[in-house]
């Protein structure tokens, strides 16, 4: 998936959208994913000056996002649905993530009941593993005004 076709997938956006491309996806199990970390992101601007390091949230963040591709292309008709974050367990950060890196984000669903999911997520750059462990989510109706 290009970035036009995850637009249509995830209602997220600029600054907040953590998904540059989808290399692979088995549609409802499996999704692997690519986040490019450049040094002109805003989470850079202080955060340890002089030694930038992408915040551990935001590596979350991108994993909750391929999560919610997972769970979203499994059925066509969920467009009008959300995949909102509903628990995180085991997660272990293994090396820091700097600015140039690629994150390649693995996600596989590991049981789904009614509009609850559950993924194994890993997050490798070059082939080494930075981060992983278990999100759970939920999908819902999008909030009313």
């Amino acid at each position: 998936m290009n970035i036009h076709e995850i637009l249509k997938v995830l209602p997220h956006r600029y600054p907040f959208l953590m998904i540059d491309r989808v290399l692979e996806c088995d549609p409802g199990v499996r999704v692997v994913a690519l986040k490019n970390v450049t040094y002109n992101e805003p989470c850079f601007m202080g955060h340890f000056p002089g030694t930038p390091v992408f915040p551990g949230v935001l590596i979350v963040e991108a994993m909750a996002q391929a999560c919610g591709i997972v769970a979203m292309t499994a059925h066509p008709e969920m467009g009008n649905k959300v995949v909102y974050l509903a628990a995180l367990d085991g997660f272990r950060f293994r090396k820091p993530v700097i600015p140039g890196d690629a994150l390649r984000i693995t996600v596989e669903k590991l049981a789904a009941k009614r509009s609850i999911w559950k993924f194994s997520a890993k997050v490798e750059v070059e082939g080494k593993l930075v981060a992983e462990g278990e999100v759970m989510a939920t999908v819902a109706d999008p909030p009313t005004s």
